[in-house]
């Protein structure tokens, strides 16, 4: 028999479970990202930001590896059709990545410094993919 203690706990738990199920089902691209983050923190990356947004494009996340500055694409496909989640970082969204890291390099006040900086892809099958796939410089300015 069960403690109240205990049964406090296990439904706190189910109620904590379903609320991040449904969080993911409602957005699964923020879910994607927040999964993503972790990886990346997990090997040692530092968050700076997330979902910059402006003028022209967006970026999912912006990390610090090293001295490096990293812009990363957060991609998702439960499918293989038309090349997966890799096959969707087209050309065009490799340009709209590049052109808002430009700009949040300029706004940040350190595009004159030029720190070295990277373009990563992170590849998940679900929004909470065990085993993220890390892509490292998937593509150059």
């Amino acid at each position: 028999m069960l403690s109240m203690r205990a049964l406090f706990a296990t439904i706190k738990s189910a109620i904590v479970r379903s609320a991040a199920a449904t969080q993911q089902a409602a957005n699964p691209g923020a879910a994607s990202e927040a999964t993503a983050a972790r990886h990346l923190q997990a090997q040692g990356l530092t968050v700076l930001a997330r979902n910059v947004r402006c003028r022209g494009g967006e970026i999912d996340l912006i990390c610090r590896d090293g001295e490096s500055i990293v812009f990363v694409e957060v991609r998702m496909r439960s499918r293989a059709d038309f090349g997966g989640a890799a096959g969707s970082v087209t050309r065009s969204k490799q340009g709209r990545v590049i052109l808002a890291a430009q700009l949040w390099l300029q706004r940040a006040g350190v595009a004159t410094t030029q720190p070295p900086c990277r373009f990563d892809v992170v590849l998940l099958r679900a929004a909470d993919d065990p085993q993220p796939e890390w892509i490292r410089n998937a593509f150059s300015a």
